[in-house]
């Protein structure tokens, strides 16, 4: 790997939670629209994605820093859990578009 790979990959956790703060933004905005026929359970199953994610970087950050000691498999549990809500809030707005 060369060193730019490898510098990427020190930084990549710090900068996808700097994203995320751009998400959760963007989130509390919608989550302020108090409209009428705004289907929101699809948004909030996201918005779940997004904390378990959340909590997924701050674990690998910690890991990285070796403040706490949790074996690399464990992602895999976070990302299997952010799936299934994706995967169930594309079939709940599917469900919605057909009615």
């Amino acid at each position: 790997m060369s060193t730019l790979t490898l510098a990427l990959a020190q930084v990549a956790p710090y900068y996808n939670l700097g994203l995320v703060v751009v998400a959760m933004y963007l989130f509390i905005t919608l989550f302020r629209i108090k409209g009428k026929g705004v289907y929101m359970l699809p948004w909030k199953l996201l918005f779940a994605g997004v904390v378990i994610f959340i909590i997924e970087e701050l674990i690998t950050i910690l890991r990285a820093a070796r403040f706490i000691d949790i074996p690399a498999h464990i992602n895999g549990f976070f990302e299997l859990a952010i799936i299934f809500l994706f995967i169930y809030m594309l079939l709940l707005q599917k469900a919605k578009m057909k009615k």
